[in-house]
């Protein structure tokens, strides 16, 4: 997965690790070789993301995607969608929810606030483990701005 020929990192922020390790695996699987940078909180992937300061200045000439889960311990994925997609320089980042929530309300919520893609984790190993590898497939041919 490349932007503007330059490779795309893979911000994943899901805590737990079991699923952490799936999602990996499966988007290797898929043939996506880009870097993938694991979270388990969202103030780290904040951080990442946006900067210690939050003002995105740092993310000028990166190229990332964001695999989101809503879920967190410190804080809700819906609130790290908000201030992604409500930063000037980050807004543009495509967001993925990945996520157990099938919350209807959630998921328009999700939507109204710029997410990209929303999939709800499919409970079972194999159907997740093959959501996830479509998902990687999906990665292997997507443009990132």
């Amino acid at each position: 997965m490349k932007a503007a020929g330059r490779e795309v990192t893979i911000v994943m922020v899901e805590d737990d690790e079991g699923h952490a390790r799936l999602i990996e695996k499966n988007v290797r699987r898929a043939g996506v070789n880009n870097e993938i940078i694991p979270f388990t909180n969202g103030n780290a992937a904040l951080d990442y993301i946006l900067g210690p300061d939050r003002t995105g200045d740092n993310i000028q000439g990166r190229y990332i995607l964001i695999l989101l889960d809503l879920n967190l311990p410190d804080m809700s994925g819906i609130d790290i969608l908000e201030k992604v997609k409500s930063n000037p320089h980050a807004k543009r980042l495509p967001v993925v929810i990945l996520t157990t929530t099938d919350d209807e309300r959630e998921i328009q919520r999700c939507y109204d606030l710029g997410a990209n893609v929303y999939i709800t984790k499919p409970v079972d190993y194999d159907s997740f483990a093959n959501a996830i590898r479509q998902l990687g497939l999906f990665f292997s041919v997507m443009q990132v701005p």
